[in-house]
C-alpha cells in the first residue's frame, strides 16, 4: 500500500554533492524525509545537516555502492530511524576522461563496477525489500552517453550507463506485480561539478554550440523529475527512460 509522499522516505546515492544533493533537495522540499548516502560520510552528515539541522527529516549514512553489505545496512538503519523506506534514486557514479584506447581492464572494471554494479546492488536489495513491502518506487540515473556512445565523460562511463538503461527494463519487468516501479533518467551536460570537471573553461562554448537548446542542463529541474517518478500517483510509468539532454539526442 502507497503512502502520501509527505509522509514518505527516499534514499539517495551520492548525495553529498553534484546532481545527487539537488535530488535530495527537491526530494525534501517536496515533503519526503530524505537519507542522504555518499561514501563520504563526513560529506553526507553536513549536506543531511544543511537540509535540516534537526535530523528530523534528514539523515546521512555512509554508503559504498560497490558493496551489497552497505546497502543492507544502510536499509537496516533507515528502518530503525523510520521504519520504512519507499524511495531509492541510484545516482551515485564516477569517470574518469580517459582516452578508449589507453583504459586498462583494471580502470574499466572499476568505473562500471561502481556505475553498473552499484545500481544493481541498489535494485536488487531495496528492491527486494520494497518488493515484501507490496510498494516502491526507484529512479535510476542513466546519462545521455549511454544512449549515443559518447566517450567525452569516458568509454566505461557511457557503457555502464548503456547498462543502467537496461537494468532498469530487467527490475521493471520483476518488481511490476509487487506495487513497485522503475524509471530511469538520461540527463545531458548539466551544470555540475562533473561536467566543469570534464570540461576546461574554454571548451564550454563549443559544447553549448553543439546543444541545440544553447545551454546546460539545470540540476534542480531533473531533481523535480525524480520527484514526479517517486510519486505514488507516477504507478502507470515503469521501465522508461526520461530524456532531458536539450536536443542532443531525439527518438
Amino acid at each position: 500500500m502507497s503512502t502520501p509522499a509527505q509522509s514518505q522516505v527516499a534514499l539517495v546515492t551520492g548525495a553529498a554533492q553534484g546532481l545527487g544533493n539537488h535530488i535530495a533537495r527537491r526530494l525534501h522540499d517536496a515533503g519526503y524525509r530524505v537519507v542522504l548516502s555518499d561514501i563520504n560520510a563526513e560529506a553526507a552528515q553536513q549536506a543531511a545537516a544543511a537540509l535540516d539541522a534537526s535530523g528530523e527529516t534528514a539523515m546521512a549514512v555512509a554508503l559504498n555502492v560497490a558493496l551489497k553489505s552497505d546497502f543492507e545496512t544502510a536499509l537496516t538503519q533507515v528502518l530503525e530511524r523510520w521504519g520504512a523506506l519507499h524511495v531509492l534514486v541510484n545516482n551515485a557514479a564516477v569517470t574518469r576522461a580517459t582516452p578508449v584506447m589507453e583504459i586498462s581492464a583494471e580502470e574499466f572494471n572499476d568505473i562500471v563496477n561502481i556505475n553498473l554494479g552499484g545500481t544493481f546492488v541498489g535494485c536488487q536489495v531495496i528492491g527486494r525489500y520494497m518488493a515484501d513491502q507490496g510498494y516502491g518506487r526507484i529512479i535510476n540515473m542513466s546519462s545521455l552517453a549511454g544512449q549515443n556512445g559518447g566517450t567525452s565523460t569516458g568509454a566505461h562511463y557511457a557503457a555502464s550507463k548503456g547498462g543502467i538503461l537496461t537494468l532498469t527494463k530487467v527490475f521493471a519487468k520483476e518488481l511490476a506485480g509487487q506495487g513497485v516501479t522503475v524509471n530511469a533518467i538520461a540527463p545531458g551536460p548539466i551544470d555540475s561539478p562533473m561536467v566543469k570537471a570534464l570540461v576546461p573553461e574554454e571548451r564550454l562554448p563549443t559544447l553549448l554550440s553543439a546543444i541545440p537548446v544553447g545551454q546546460l542542463g539545470d540540476a534542480d529541474f531533473i531533481g523535480d523529475m525524480v520527484v514526479q517518478l517517486a510519486r505514488p500517483e507516477a504507478a502507470f510509468a515503469t521501465g522508461t527512460t526520461w530524456d532531458i539532454n536539450g536536443g542532443l539526442f531525439m527518438r
